[in-house]
């Protein structure tokens, strides 16, 4: 084996030889242009860079505040409850009688609100309850349970 006889290895990629004297074809600027910054070493894009005009993460104005803290929860009113108990004829309405007829999903948390007025008495589970929904479950005997 001598110099004449070696080759890259199958796994290595043939790139072009850069900055090797102008005979080569890619002396001189090495293939990079002339100027600028991608023509400088070192050079990396930045995320979101769009050649030196506004990025549009700035442009595009931004308002209003977003409170992590915040919990959200489907309201239900003591109406929806009502036609609910009529319906299917039901003393306990919990979270999964409220998912199964498509008036929360799983992941809901849920508080009842005092919209409407109750004729039956019922126990009513939910993650939360307005002042107003409690008096009125308990003004018809009924229980409203924290989840």
């Amino acid at each position: 084996m001598d110099l004449s006889n070696l080759k890259p290895a199958q796994t290595s990629k043939s790139s072009k030889r850069l900055g090797r004297g102008e005979g080569s074809g890619y002396g001189d600027t090495a293939s990079r242009g002339h100027k600028g910054a991608k023509s400088r070493s070192g050079y990396s894009k930045k995320i979101g860079f769009e050649g030196g005009q506004m990025p549009i993460q700035r442009r595009v104005p931004k308002f209003g505040f977003y409170n992590r803290g915040r919990v959200e929860y489907k309201p239900i009113n003591l109406s929806t409850l009502e036609q609910i108990a009529e319906k299917l004829n039901v003393t306990t309405i919990d979270k999964d009688v409220l998912v199964v007829n498509g008036l929360a999903s799983k992941h809901d948390l849920i508080k009842i609100l005092g919209n409407g007025s109750l004729s039956k008495k019922l126990t009513v589970k939910a993650h939360a309850f307005s002042k107003s929904a409690k008096e009125a479950i308990e003004a018809q005997e009924g229980t409203a349970e924290k989840i």
